[in-house]
């Protein structure tokens, strides 16, 4: 089983993570703020990776500390748990309808970390969340991973739909990426013979 176990303690955040990459999608998640511990509970299970994530943050502060850093712990989780990379399938792409809306989402575990965000939302929060800072979580988990990213909205009016298409958009292509491919026999899926580094 490839998992990652990630523990940092800051002046800002207590975090604990941990990840399955062969996992079903179970979660246990709890962040201090509703709305992101639903996103990351979608990225879990259309991603079929396991996560917990727990996080005591100084939200009376604001969000921002609370979200960057569960997006880097779980980024470095599952760098963690990727190792080598040796067989995975690298690349993922995943169109992601969710009622009036549909993202675009292309990625690749190539350890150049780089966000493209061609999405915008037309309110400042949903439920309690800073609607500014979905860009950031995607941008700290990027990093954190070694992942070049793509999310590009194509169309959507409702921002809930918007956000959630995203997410699972990216939870999809991630499955993609990290499955391991049997034709590869546990080769290091670049020419040069590493990733990153």
């Amino acid at each position: 089983m490839r998992t990652g176990r990630i523990a940092r303690k800051t002046h800002e955040t207590d975090i604990l993570v941990e990840v399955n990459l062969d996992g079903t999608g179970a979660f246990d998640v709890s962040t201090g703020i509703g709305f992101l511990d639903h996103m990351i509970e979608q990225f879990s299970r259309h991603s079929l990776i396991d996560i917990t994530c727990h996080v005591k943050g100084d939200l009376h502060v604001d969000q921002h500390h609370t979200t960057e850093d569960s997006a880097i712990a779980i980024g470095q989780a599952i760098a963690q748990a990727l190792g080598d990379k040796a067989g995975i399938g690298r690349y993922g792409a995943a169109y992601s309808p969710m009622d009036e809306a549909l993202a675009r989402v292309a990625l690749d575990i190539s350890g150049r970390p780089w966000l493209v965000w061609n999405a915008k939302f037309t309110q400042e929060r949903l439920g309690e969340m800073d609607t500014e800072l979905f860009e950031h979580w995607f941008q700290s988990i990027a990093q954190a991973v070694g992942i070049t990213l793509h999310i590009e909205l194509l169309y959507g009016t409702n921002n809930h739909h918007i956000c959630e298409g995203i997410y699972k958009g990216f939870a999809r292509a991630m499955r993609q990426a990290v499955e391991l491919d049997p034709r590869k026999g546990g080769a290091i899926p670049s020419t040069k013979g590493q990733l990153g580094g």
